[in-house]
């Protein structure tokens, strides 16, 4: 154990080492020759991510596009520090470098026609608030994800936890610009970099793999273990695909072998996809919803980091028939969306159940759709909105920061207002509910109204009420799902129920369950609601899950708290009404009495 948490931490270590760097990037830019090449010194951009190209260095020096660069005389071996690390600057498609870093490129020659050489300065990069923005976003949800499946395979070791810190070391939204920037001032050790990045992205596949045959419980059914004893082949064969992806710097061109071994990722997905879809019928309804989030995570995640990586790494999407490459904004917001969807898969792994997948796919689209329409426009616009506005470059971190928030404001907004628009049914069942508490004639009505429609509403595995009497609370019908429970009494200091005296809602732990000999399984509790007012605690109803295994969610919680406080109410004018007939009963005996005559 203690050799695992050693490799732990070292992986960790390294993990975060490559993208903790690229913050400075949010202050400082980095520098670019100007211009992309491929695996193969194919030159397909001479702007790079300077808008205009006579802005280029690469454009000023006289670089054009179809230019190659002569990958036999950049090789890295026989071993020159400043071709090879020159070699590994501007192979490979979207690189950067440190702002004053200058190259000679080899450039290859017609025939007959004297070698030709092109010396290239770096140039800072120019860049827009929302860049700034989205760099900060991918650089806080890559630390998060790392650093969640860190905590997971710390807290439980095993081969599904590994599998998945595994596949995060590097798919995650970190970038890792910076990190090899200061590396290239070392060519070994940035070759050696390169070698261990393999690797890490073979280990990725071969994780994702390991992941999806065990994932909610780290278990594995018998018919998959041929699979699993298989998964160190594969990591070798990818291992193999990615080192031979970079024989570009020994002079040979990689380009068809860089674009193979990043659409192989496609397979080991769709492999992943179909795995858990599989497996997903032996699966507790509790553990299917959990899987459905990876399912998605697959579904949407890896893709999007795949499209992404096969953007800035080739030129696979520049067609005879048009350039799909999208914007390098628009690329960032790609490893984004895996970075979010990694962190819901964590989220699934971590808590015993989760609800609906829905949910927050809706809000991770409403997100995208927020950043991505001021992301293509900026992209466009970015260099007249800086020629009008000549302002520092803290100033425009200032401005950067401000609109964010506003941004963030405009999804939190949105995310209110669709949810509003979802929720229009959950409006009415609880505009009913309230009218028909407050018409009740009785506490066995109000009973029944808080435990049997919700019930019916919500399509809940259980629910039941349990009014105050004396120092218990007590069960006085049989429930939905408690029919066959003994448990028809709960005392008032029962460990259970000691939030109680907060007045609000609280989760039920399994723990407390087993204690109170609650029902088992799916129609366990888990959301106690008490039915108080500030004076008195008059019944406290206990919620099971959906019957589907999906958890209650913050509105259909915050819904049964208010139907809570409205019983509340019910229960103390009933009260007060019994209270006020036993009055008047007494007054009325006590006026016909002898002594009252006289």
């Amino acid at each position: 154990m203690a050799r695992h948490r050693i490799l732990l931490i070292g992986l960790l270590l390294w993990a975060l080492a490559m993208i903790v760097p690229d913050l400075a990037r949010v202050a400082r830019p980095l520098g670019s020759f100007g211009f992309y090449a491929n695996n193969d010194g194919l030159i397909y951009d001479v702007a790079g991510p300077f808008s205009d190209a006579k802005a280029s260095p690469a454009w000023k020096a006289g670089l054009r596009e179809a230019d190659r660069i002569d990958l036999a005389r950049m090789r890295c071996f026989p071993y020159d520090a400043a071709t090879c690390g020159t070699a590994l600057a501007v192979l490979g498609g979207v690189q950067y470098v440190l702002p004053g870093h200058s190259a000679t490129i080899s450039l290859v020659s017609p025939a007959d026609t004297p070698p030709r050489q092109v010396t290239l300065v770096a140039e800072e990069t120019p860049t827009n608030w929302l860049a700034r923005g989205v760099l900060i976003l991918d650089e806080i949800a890559g630390i998060l994800v790392v650093l969640a499946a860190a905590w997971l395979v710390w807290t439980r070791p095993g081969r599904m936890s590994w599998g998945f810190f595994l596949y995060v070391i590097w798919f995650n939204p970190g970038q890792g610009y910076v990190f090899y920037a200061l590396l290239q001032q070392w060519p070994l050790a940035l070759l050696a970099q390169d070698g261990a990045a393999c690797l890490a992205q073979a280990a990725g596949f071969a994780g994702l793999l390991q992941f999806a045959l065990r994932v909610p419980a780290d278990e594995i059914d018998p018919a998959w273990r041929p699979l699993e004893r298989a998964l160190p082949l594969v990591a070798v064969v990818f291992a193999t695909a990615f080192l031979a992806s970079f024989g570009s710097v020994l002079g040979y061109g990689t380009e068809n072998i860089t674009r193979m071994v990043l659409l192989a990722g496609f397979a080991v997905d769709l492999c992943a996809l179909i795995i858990l879809i599989m497996r997903r019928r032996s699966q507790t309804p509790e553990d299917y919803q959990r899987v459905r989030w990876v399912i998605w995570g697959c579904l949407i995640g890896l893709p999007a980091f795949l499209i992404a990586d096969i953007s800035l790494s080739t030129t696979l999407l520049r067609t005879r028939w048009g350039d799909f490459t999208p914007p390098e904004d628009v690329v960032d917001l790609l490893y984004l969306v895996n970075g979010i969807l990694c962190l819901f898969v964590f989220e699934a792994i971590r808590r015993p159940r989760v609800v609906s997948v829905a949910i927050p796919l809706r809000r991770v689209t409403i997100l995208g759709l927020v950043l991505s329409i001021p992301a293509l426009l900026l992209h466009h616009e970015a260099d007249s909105i800086r020629e009008h506005l000549d302002l520092p470059s803290w100033a425009w971190l200032g401005i950067g920061a401000a609109l964010l928030y506003l941004i963030s404001r405009l999804h939190e907004t949105t995310v209110h207002l669709v949810d509003r628009y979802f929720n229009r049914a959950l409006d009415r069942i609880e505009a009913q509910l309230e009218q028909a508490i407050a018409r009740a004639g009785n506490a066995a009505a109000i009973d029944r109204l808080l435990a049997d429609e919700p019930f019916r509403a919500f399509r809940l595995a259980s629910a039941a009420t349990f009014r105050r009497a004396g120092a218990v609370f007590r069960r006085h019908e049989d429930a939905d799902g408690w029919v066959d429970c003994a448990t028809r009494t709960l005392r008032a200091n029962d460990p259970m129920l000691a939030p109680l005296p907060n007045g609000v809602p609280f989760n039920v732990g399994d723990d407390d369950a087993d204690d109170a000999r609650l029902p088992p399984g799916l129609r366990r509790p888990i959301l106690a609601v008490p039915v108080a007012n500030r004076l008195r605690c008059f019944a406290v109803t206990l919620y099971g899950p959906h019957a589907s295994g999906t958890d209650l969610d913050t509105n259909e919680r915050a819904m049964l708290a208010r139907l809570g406080d409205s019983a509340a109410d019910a229960y103390a004018q009933l009260e007060e009404a019994a209270l006020r007939a036993r009055i008047a009963a007494l007054e009325h005996e006590l006026s016909r009495s002898p002594r009252a005559d006289r």
